[in-house]
């Protein structure tokens, strides 16, 4: 697969990531042994780049991808990206304390089985308290230490985006960005770019919505955020469905079916117009079986869409998708 350098990390990855939101939970049940296998699967079709949390599944996924180390031995040929910020233990704002970054940051290391982390990212924390820059600076003293290699920040909108670009320690943010997202392109990207800021892209399937296969009468488990947090019930509404109202996105996606060329799937072709844009340092799609990593995996071999596509993709958002989008932006 295709490589990029990771910004000022100086780091290469391939460009095809891996999110293990799913594998960690409130996506519906994926046992561990199939968690396991997505890992195994992306790993020996060549990805290199696992983004997790501590709060997915509570430190599940992180667990998982510690067992998958101990089996496999890849901890050198891997980048390990973790967030924190979020746990319910002890909780806001509790968390946003040097005692407690340093705690939960101590965790993951357990968890994962490695002496240190290749990224560590605040995870979507209220604005007011990334920006006030203690935890920019707490997590500067774990670099220091050995324990992280590089920091950065999950954020939710532009204007986080763009004061953390600014942050001479920040080496990485992570952005929801699709088709059905697209304001990064004009607001942050030429700033992250010369900053040498890596952009890691989640949500690139707008939560599933760009693999073209839902219906308005499309139903997910109690315990999947696409059926609790439709409305932002739980969390950031923009990270379920790309801030999109359901019926909406995917009376969206169907008007885009058209446009996909032979030969290809809906969801191959949307990952590969994240993937055009130079600015971007990797796409982290997840998977709930190893056939979605597979799938997933197979877009960087697409080639570019062109100019001509990449254009109607503007317009159609312009016109037709972001006035309907909701939450921090």
């Amino acid at each position: 697969m295709n490589t990029r350098i990771f910004g000022k990390t100086g780091r290469v990855v391939v460009e095809v990531g891996l999110g293990t939101w799913q594998i960690g939970g409130n996506w519906g049940d994926v046992p561990d042994a199939t968690g396991l296998a997505v890992l195994r699967t992306a790993y020996e079709l060549g990805t290199t780049f696992f983004d997790t949390a501590d709060v997915y599944g509570d430190g599940r996924s992180e667990t998982l991808i510690g067992k998958f180390l101990q089996e496999t031995k890849a901890r050198d040929r891997l980048f390990l990206a973790t967030k924190l910020g979020r746990r319910g233990d002890p909780g806001w704002p509790k968390n946003f304390t040097r005692e407690i970054v340093r705690q939960h940051t101590e965790d993951s290391l357990r968890r994962l089985g490695i002496d240190a982390l290749d990224l560590t990212q605040l995870h979507c924390v209220p604005p007011d308290v990334l920006m006030r820059g203690e935890l920019f600076g707490w997590l500067e003293e774990l670099k220091r230490e050995g324990k992280i290699k590089a920091y950065g920040a999950s954020v939710e909108a532009m204007d986080e985006a763009l004061w953390c670009c600014a942050q001479p320690g920040c080496a990485a943010l992570q952005i929801i960005f699709n088709i059905f997202r697209q304001k990064p392109i004009h607001t942050l990207f030429d700033v992250a770019k010369r900053n040498g800021v890596a952009l890691i892209v989640r949500l690139p399937l707008a939560s599933g919505l760009l693999g073209g296969k839902m219906t308005t009468a499309t139903k997910f488990p109690a315990e999947d955020h696409r059926n609790f947090n439709r409305d932002g019930q739980a969390f950031n509404v923009g990270e379920t469905f790309a801030g999109l109202p359901f019926a909406k996105g995917v009376e969206l996606a169907d008007a885009l079916k058209p446009s996909v060329p032979a030969g290809q799937t809906m969801a191959e072709w949307a990952l590969r117009w994240c993937l055009d844009f130079e600015a971007v340092g990797v796409i982290i799609p997840g998977a709930k079986s190893p056939e979605q990593a597979r799938a997933n995996i197979r877009a960087g071999s697409l080639a570019p869409l062109g100019a001509v596509q990449h254009q109607k993709l503007a317009d159609f958002y312009a016109r037709q998708v972001a006035a309907h989008i909701r939450g921090p932006y």
